[in-house]
């Protein structure tokens, strides 16, 4: 077994699943994933794979039919898959936040309702908070649902779903207008149940096509747009308008580790393909890993896979003991995504001119890692939940 990323104290079921999910990688991801990739085809297969796995029920609780695991399993299994393609783990990546905010803020018939059938992946979830022009001010939310009488009609357009065509509930977050002094005490969640596909998919309710994008291919990712579209007040998160951004804002410390563990699924690949190319690569008649220039490299490389691996099983750990971690989510993901970039670009360049072929799997790696700097929150705004973090523990009174 490799030396780096390896997590001290895991269960032996633990151990088992990673195991199982490391060998389906391997056999069932890796060889298939440039193609898939460079054809932006969706990997329906592999997603067959993993439903017989029991991937989409791994963190539901056996109560509803899943596997009842943490979160730091499900975000070493994240590892695993975006190891393979990163592209796959964005398939289940949504789906969980999803199940994760109905089990922690869902009425008792929302979780009979989704739970059992999200543990299946017969119901998939897409998360959606971004809006055109919106970015990371999710206070500044222009979509609304208005009451009327024992309904809500919403209108808008919200932007970067990830799974929008392909899942069939959305947990959306809109404004509704209650009155609160605060804007972000004005936001609800809706659970947007809708068939797959693209297009007008239910009244009031249109999925334009694809998003083209420079990298993480193969899952879809759209726009989503209400136009008049009606539904029941049963369908708001937890019964009860206002409560959206503090169960979003939930969701997300759980998509910040799942990032996270991403970014460290593809700096490990990067670094395997790069110590690998670097010892069968021969230059003025040895192995350039022989050349100090290259197996630096290979240590800092080394180092930063380690390090990110550290910090995100720290992070998922803490929201497992249900301490607050959005400092060390923030971090996490902060670390792990600069690392990523970083750590893919050494690789590149031991690759030399073969890395920008696409016959090689560090291309793809290329295109992908930039989106990690962005997803869940930019950098800056990671910056932003650790500084304001770190002044409510070393604030001094005036």
């Amino acid at each position: 077994m490799a030396r780096l990323a390896q997590t001290a104290d895991l269960t032996d079921i633990q151990q088992e699943i990673l195991a199982t999910v490391r060998s389906f990688v391997d056999k069932e991801i890796i060889p298939h994933a440039q193609e898939l990739e460079h054809a932006d085809a969706y990997p329906t297969e592999i997603v067959e794979g993993l439903k017989e796995l029991g991937i989409f029920g791994l963190m539901i609780p056996e109560e509803y039919g899943g596997l009842g695991e943490s979160l730091l399993t499900y975000a070493l299994v994240v590892e695993e898959i975006a190891r393979g393609w990163m592209s796959v783990s964005g398939v289940i990546n949504t789906h969980f936040i999803v199940a994760y905010m109905i089990r922690q803020h869902g009425t008792q018939a929302q979780k009979e309702h989704f739970l059992p059938r999200m543990a299946t992946g017969e119901v998939r979830g897409a998360f959606s908070m971004s809006e055109p022009g919106l970015g990371s001010d999710v206070a500044g939310i222009r979509t609304k649902a208005v009451r009327d009488g024992d309904s809500y009609v919403i209108d808008g357009q919200k932007m970067w779903l990830t799974n929008g065509g392909s899942s069939t509930l959305v947990a959306a977050l809109v404004r509704t207008d209650l009155g609160a002094d605060k804007a972000h005490q004005n936001l609800t969640t809706f659970l947007v149940e809708k068939p797959a596909g693209f297009g007008t998919v239910a009244p009031g309710l249109t999925i334009p096509g694809k998003i083209d994008k420079m990298g993480y291919k193969g899952v879809d990712t759209t726009e989503l747009v209400f136009d008049g579209y009606r539904t029941s007040a049963d369908a708001i998160l937890g019964g009860e308008p206002g409560r959206g951004f503090a169960q979003m804002m939930d969701g997300v410390e759980v998509g910040r580790v799942n990032v996270a563990a991403r970014a460290c699924g593809i700096s490990i690949r990067a670094f395997e393909l790069a110590v690998e190319y670097a010892q069968q690569r021969e230059t003025f008649g040895k192995p350039i890993v022989a050349h100090q220039a290259i197996a630096f490299q290979l240590a800092e490389m080394a180092t930063k896979v380690e390090a990110a691996h550290l910090m995100m099983v720290n992070a998922a750990r803490l929201k497992d003991a249900g301490r607050r971690n959005d400092v060390e989510a923030g971090m996490a993901k902060l670390l792990a995504s600069e690392y990523c970039a970083e750590v893919t670009t050494q690789s590149f360049r031991i690759h030399g001119g073969y890395g920008y072929s696409k016959e090689y799997e560090i291309e793809r790696l290329m295109r992908e890692a930039p989106f990690l700097l962005i997803g869940e929150g930019t950098s800056e705004i990671q910056k932003t939940i650790i500084s304001r973090g770190l002044l409510r523990e070393y604030g001094i009174e005036r």
